[in-house]
């Protein structure tokens, strides 16, 4: 089984479509969490920065959402298989796409990874503005 992992805004670039057809899969809005844009040393950086890696991991509400999100998602890597899916679509959400959903997609794809998953990641806010490039991704 393969997992595709999507951040996304909501703002601009709305909810990843379903490529594989099985309509199902995990859309997870991070709004709830604290936001690296209303910091102004972090506001131009994004969720592959250290900079933000390391105020969103300092923020307790990140780690409690993470955990929560990652119970959900090892079930599904865990069932999924067994009901003859063969991908799984993970996206996270928030405002503009920048901070706090590229981090948690960040956070989940390396996480499934070191579990042997197959993983695919793919920033759509980040790509539509062009900052992807500037992260070598």
């Amino acid at each position: 089984m393969q997992v595709h992992i999507y951040s996304f805004s909501y703002a601009f670039t709305g909810i990843p479509p379903d490529q594989w057809g099985n309509g199902g899969g995990f859309v997870f809005d991070c709004r709830l969490l604290p936001n690296p844009m209303y910091v102004d040393t972090l506001a131009p950086f994004t969720g592959m920065d250290d900079c933000v890696k390391e105020y969103m991991a300092e923020q307790a509400p990140v780690g409690y959402f993470l955990a929560s999100v990652a119970r959900l998602v090892d079930a599904a890597v865990e069932e999924y298989p067994r009901r003859g899916y063969e991908h799984l679509t993970v996206c996270f959400g928030c405002t503009g796409g920048q901070h706090r959903s590229v981090y948690c997609a960040e956070w989940m794809s390396e996480r499934l990874k070191e579990k042997g998953c197959e993983v695919t990641l793919q920033h759509v806010a980040l790509e539509a503005s062009g900052a992807v490039e500037k992260h070598g991704v």
